[in-house]
């Protein structure tokens, strides 16, 4: 039961983390001209802050949805790999299969895989799931109403939070020459493309020649 209790509070330290992170994606999302009813269902059913605030910011830029989609499904493509980590430990079966993969994140998985017990990785990985999926989904909602009673979100600054939750991403992962110079080639290629393709579309280029640069180191 105490291993249990602990579980429990590093899972609700975490969501209420990612739930004020939440907030400032539905902020975003409405000013870039999704709706109410829209941004809760993108938020319901793809569950992925990432992919999320990627979608968004490709819209909000003016790249249509499309190029949205794509590069939110390419930030996504990581969670296919925790789910081949992932299987053998949690074991779902029935109506908990799609569940589980709906809960398939960073956060759950590195919550799960931490537990020698695998009883108490598969109880850390539930845990966690439920209460990010209501705290990111209850912050979510609370941006994207807080905008609605403004004419224009975008006076806030909105706009400047897509890049800088990027920003913070990336940055621990800069600490090693090579990912800093794949990152510093990739912004120069994104850069160079901006003014001759539609917004998003530099985003696709670089992840393509990324990922060949990986096929072909191997």
């Amino acid at each position: 039961m105490t291993a249990n209790r602990a579980i429990v509070r590093d899972a609700l330290g975490i969501a209420v983390a990612s739930g004020a992170y939440a907030i400032a994606f539905g902020a975003i999302s409405t000013a870039a001209g999704l709706s109410l009813p829209q941004t809760m269902v993108m938020s319901a059913v793809m569950f992925t802050g990432a992919s999320q605030f990627a979608m968004v910011g490709v819209i909000g830029a003016g790249g249509g949805v499309w190029p949205g989609a794509l590069t939110a499904v390419l930030l996504g493509t990581r969670n296919a790999f925790y789910s081949l980590r992932l299987a053998s430990l949690l074991q779902a079966r029935g109506w908990s299969r799609p569940l589980a993969a709906q809960f398939v994140l960073d956060e759950t998985t590195a919550m799960a895989i931490a537990r020698d017990d695998p009883r108490l990785g598969r109880f850390a990985f539930w845990a966690t799931g439920a209460a990010l999926f209501t705290c990111w989904n209850a912050g979510t909602f609370i941006g994207a109403l807080a905008t609605q009673a403004i004419s224009d979100p975008r006076v806030l600054g909105l706009d400047a939070a897509i890049p800088a939750a990027f920003l913070a991403l990336l940055a621990p992962r800069l600490r090693a020459r090579e990912p800093l110079a794949i990152a510093v080639c990739a912004a120069i290629v994104a850069l160079a493309l901006l003014p001759f393709v539609p917004a998003g579309v530099p985003l696709l280029v670089v992840a393509a020649l990324v990922g060949l640069f990986g096929m072909l180191r191997r």
